[in-house]
């Protein structure tokens, strides 16, 4: 995931139902609020958003701030669309 500075994805309804979430943060900083607690992201930062915890990741920094996302099970299709709670891709991401 790549967000801009100033940019945000996730809100007070954002969960993964069916996935935990593993984010890594490549580069940048920010603030990860994962079930209304805020959580400090730098570089190197590795945090574990368990299926279901309410999450909104913000780039309140000057760069962009990149992570890499990990779902166990995963939870989207190659083309982006959230797959069921709980659903293999088959094998074919």
């Amino acid at each position: 995931m790549v967000l801009e500075p100033g940019q945000s994805e996730g809100n007070a309804q954002n969960n993964h139902q069916g996935s935990d979430q593993w984010l890594f943060v490549v580069a940048g900083e920010g603030i990860a609020r994962i079930n209304g607690k805020p959580y400090l992201l730098k570089t190197g930062s590795l945090f574990l958003i368990e299926k279901g915890d309410i999450h909104e990741i913000r780039n309140n920094g000057n760069t962009l701030l990149r992570t890499l996302n990990i779902y166990v099970p995963p939870a989207y299709r190659k083309d982006g669309t959230p797959l069921p709670s709980g659903r293999s891709t088959g094998g074919s991401l």
